[in-house]
This record gives C-alpha cells, sequence and structure tokens, in this order.
C-alpha cells in the first residue's frame, strides 16, 4: 500500500475527499495537485521542474486539435435536437411499427440509433425523443416504467455509437486514434441495439398489454407512401452520418473536420425544415460555449493533478496496486468495470475520462490489453452513469419534459432493467474482445520468418544473405541475424578479411527482401 510513500495514497483519498464534500471538479483537481506539490517540494518528494511544465502543458491542452471536434459535435447536436429531424423520424417509424405490440418501442430504440450516430450527445436525444413519444405511448396505453425506461436507454446508446464524445475523450487520454475508436465502437453499438430489441420482443410476448399497438385510424394503412415517407425522413440522416461518419473511416477527414462537416450539414437540415433562425443558433452557440468550457477546465484540473502524482510516482503505486489482482487481464478488467460503475453513481462520464482513465491505462497497456478494446469497455460502462441513480441526467431529462402524472419513481424503476442490459453488455465485451478488435484495421502481417536481408558485395556470389529473421541465426540464440562470431571470416570491421571473401562494397545499400 505504502511501497511508495504516503502521498500518492493521500493524494488519491484528498481527491476523493474534494469531489464528495461539493467542490467543483475542476478546481478541486487543480488544488490538490498543487497543494500535494508544495509539501512534495518542501519534504524532498517533488522536484519543482515538474511545475515549470504547467505552462506548457496547458498549452497544448488550448491547441490540440482533437479536441476541437467536441465544440463542433456539441453545436451539431444542439441545432439537430431542434431543427425538426427526429420528429419526421419518429412519426414515420411509429406508423410503420405501430400495428405490433411494442411498435412504438421499436422506433424509439431504432430512432435513438440513427439520432447517436448524428448527433453525439445524450441531451438531444433523451429530450426530443422523450417531448415527441412519451405523450403518445402514455396515450395509448404503454406502461409508465416501460416507456420512459426505453426513452432514456435509448438516449443513453448515443454515448457508445460514433459520434460519441465519449470516444473522443478517451482517445485523447489513451492516446489513440478517434477513427479507430469509433471502429471499435462499431461491434458494441450493433449488440447494444439488439439486445434492446430483443428485450421489448420478449417482453411483448409475455406481457403484451404493458405495449399495445397503435389504433388503426392512428397508425393509418401499412402501403409504400408510408414506408417512402419513413426513407425520405431517413434520407437526410444518412447523408450526414456519410458527411461525420463516412469521410473519418474513408481517410478523407480528420474528426475534427468531419465535425465542422457535420455542423455545415446540421444547419441545412435546419434550413431545409424551415428551423434555422438566429435565435437557434445563439441558442446553440450558448450550449456548445458551457459544455466546451466545463470540459477544458477539468482538463486543465485534471493535469495538474496528475503532473504532481506521476511526479511523486503515483502512477507506479496504482500500477503496483492493479496489476497484482487475481485472474490477470480478465481480473483486472473486472475489477476496474466493478470500480468504473460505483465512481459513476457520484461522476459524470468527462470526470471519469480525465480523472481516472490516465491512472488505469498504463496498467491495462502493461498487462497487454489493446487500448482500443479497453477504452470502448470504458465508454459502454459510463453509459450507466446517465441511467441509476443519483445522478442519472438522462433520468433528469425524461423528469424535466414529462408530466405530473409520471411518477419519479416509474423513471427510476423504469431505468433499472435497461442498465442491467448495458452491465451485460459489458460481460459480453469482456470475455469476448474481438467484438471491438475485428473492425480494426490491423494492417498488413508479415511472417517474420520470410525476411532476408541481403548485403551486396559481401559474401559468396557478391553478397550475404542474413537467415530469416526469428530463426537461430547459428549462433545458439533464437531471433537473431546469425552474424559470424569474431574471429571467424565474416570481415567484421578493423580485421582483414579472410582469403577469398571479397570486401562490403559501401556503395550499395542492404536490400530487405
Amino acid at each position: 500500500m505504502f511501497d511508495y510513500g504516503i502521498i500518492p495514497p493521500a493524494m488519491f483519498l484528498g481527491m476523493v475527499i474534494f469531489m464528495l464534500y461539493g467542490f467543483p471538479v475542476a478546481f478541486s483537481l487543480a488544488a490538490v495537485g498543487l497543494f500535494f506539490g508544495v509539501i512534495g517540494i518542501l519534504t524532498g518528494h517533488f522536484s519543482d521542474l515538474f511545475l515549470q511544465a504547467l505552462p506548457l502543458r496547458f498549452f497544448g491542452i488550448i491547441s490540440n486539435d482533437l479536441l476541437l471536434a467536441i465544440p463542433f459535435f456539441t453545436f451539431m447536436g444542439a441545432i439537430l435536437e431542434r431543427c425538426g429531424l427526429a420528429e419526421d423520424l419518429l412519426e414515420g417509424t411509429g406508423k410503420l411499427f405501430g400495428a405490433i405490440p411494442g411498435g412504438l418501442a421499436y422506433a424509439v430504440i431504432l430512432v435513438g440509433a440513427v439520432l447517436g450516430a448524428i448527433t453525439g450527445t445524450v441531451a438531444a436525444s433523451v429530450i426530443t425523443m422523450g417531448v415527441i413519444s412519451l405523450p403518445i405511448m402514455l396515450r395509448y396505453g404503454y406502461n409508465p416504467r416501460l416507456a420512459t425506461g426505453v426513452i432514456a436507454a435509448s438516449g443513453t446508446i448515443t454515448q457508445v455509437i460514433p459520434p460519441s464524445l465519449v470516444l473522443v475523450v478517451l482517445a485523447d487520454q489513451l492516446g489513440r486514434s478517434v477513427g479507430d475508436m469509433y471502429l471499435g465502437a462499431i461491434g458494441p453499438s450493433i449488440l447494444q441495439v439488439t439486445i434492446f430489441t430483443l428485450y421489448i420482443l420478449v417482453l411483448s410476448i409475455l406481457n403484451p398489454k404493458s405495449m399495445p399497438p397503435l389504433p388503426k385510424e392512428v397508425r393509418g394503412e401499412l402501403n409504400w407512401a408510408l414506408v417512402g415517407k419513413v426513407l425520405a425522413g431517413m434520407l437526410p440522416s444518412i447523408v450526414l452520418i456519410f458527411l461525420v461518419l463516412g469521410t473519418i473511416f474513408m481517410g478523407l477527414a480528420t474528426p475534427t473536420e468531419a465535425g465542422a462537416l457535420g455542423v455545415v450539414g446540421a444547419m441545412a437540415l435546419a434550413a431545409l425544415h424551415r428551423r434555422l433562425t438566429w435565435p437557434l443558433i445563439q441558442e446553440a452557440m450558448r450550449s456548445t460555449m458551457g459544455i466546451t468550457s466545463m470540459v477544458v477546465m477539468i482538463l486543465i484540473g485534471s493535469t495538474c493533478f496528475s503532473l504532481v502524482f506521476q511526479g511523486m510516482d503515483g502512477s507506479l503505486w496504482i500500477e503496483h496496486m492493479l496489476s497484482g489482482i487475481p485472474g490477470g487481464p480478465v481480473g483486472f478488467l473486472i475489477f476496474v468495470n466493478i470500480f468504473i460503475f460505483i465512481l459513476a453513481f457520484f461522476l459524470d462520464f468527462f470526470e471519469i475520462a480525465f480523472i481516472v482513465v490516465p491512472m488505469l491505462a498504463p496498467v491495462a497497456s502493461a498487462l497487454g490489453i489493446d487500448l482500443i478494446w479497453f477504452g470502448v469497455l470504458l465508454c459502454v460502462n459510463m453509459q450507466t452513469s446517465f441511467m441509476h441513480p443519483p445522478f442519472g441526467f438522462a433520468l433528469f431529462y425524461l423528469r424535466s419534459i414529462a408530466s405530473r402524472d409520471v411518477k419519479t419513481s416509474d423513471i427510476y424503476m423504469g431505468a433499472l432493467p435497461w442498465v442491467g442490459m448495458q452491465l451485460l453488455l459489458v460481460a459480453i465485451l469482456i470475455f469476448w474482445p474481438e467484438s471491438v478488435t475485428m473492425w480494426l484495421d490491423k494492417g498488413p502481417q508479415v511472417d517474420l520468418n520470410n525476411v532476408k536481408i541481403e548485403v551486396p558485395g559481401f559474401g559468396a556470389g557478391g553478397g550475404m544473405s542474413l537467415p530469416p529473421l526469428g530463426t537461430d541465426g547459428g549462433n545458439g540464440a533464437p531471433g537473431g541475424f546469425g552474424l559470424p562470431p569474431l574471429g571467424s571470416d565474416g570481415g567484421l570491421p578493423g580485421q582483414a578479411p579472410a582469403t577469398g571473401t571479397p570486401s562490403m562494397d559501401l556503395s550499395q545499400p542492404p536490400v530487405i527482401k
């Protein structure tokens, strides 16, 4: 526990106490970091040279092009929340599935996934779908717990589906490509939507009265006109998804550039629905400014803390404690996900990503865990922070737009089955990492046993061919190049080559095959 001194555990405990007391997270982290930095300097456990790097760290945060994706995606989501796209999608898909039990629930899940792929923000999805679909579901006999639960859960899918803001932040903290994080999240996104849909299917069979179909006079006739209307509503979304995700996956744009394209597309959609007004833009800019400022301040505070914490060997202390967990990598992942799940009761995903993930990433890397898999796994886990008490923001959003007839207890109780399904997905990803890694481009595979190095003008026949990499080179060391031993006829530098051995022609570069 104290192998690396008492200061790293004291720093960690001080951070927890400050945050539990209710101080703003950004200022708490900065205060704890600077306070223990001064103590470390006075006691000789910490060098003031570390603190001289703080201005450079701050400048690095402000000048980080990757983090520019956050205001772009936030602004895009704020515009799409008010442009009328969700209304068209929900109306069409609701009528399309309305003839079967649970039809509206299927529509909410599907539209939630589509909105997640074009907005990247939970608030926009939950509020938009809650305002539109909750009154209709309650009016036609849906169980209040089911109705509120499916709306909140379908909104939190946004956390996992690219272009999720959480994935951008995690990519930055883990030092990985945002494009790879987005590719890795494709499998879990599909699995999450599938699990939610299967739950509605099973529930509609066991208890169809809790989710009755819409009356025929409301849903209308199921014909090609209705299908065409749904497809017409989907087309702008598909175009916007290509602008944002397609350009990233094809290598045509960086995440920041794709975010800018998404903003242009969102404004075009708002203009198409005749809702692009100056008050809408002002409100979207105000929301974007607030979220971006919060993220930057938390990142600056966490930088102060992590700089001092690492200077006190705190990262080695964390690695020493966690690397000895029974079960190897799987045991570590189970422990970390339980820890993150508990933290999510009190911290939001930005705070977890900036404070906890930098401490865990070196341990995961040391255990040989793929950091893309690790990041996507934590992202799936952190979506539960929106769904469980006492700080489930998706539940707060839903409570703010639900009528007084909907009890707060129904909102909270209705969320529990969906939290369980999110945790089920966490378990699946732990024991099936290929659901994440199979989507990644691993590059060309090279068999080292077939690699040969030829040096022109050295050896018999005018050149020397070294044995393949990974084989026994003749000197008893597997994986060596098999260079001739000292004193042999190899003609090492400083020795005269043996009779009949041509000298090395340094004018010709080595050839690797």
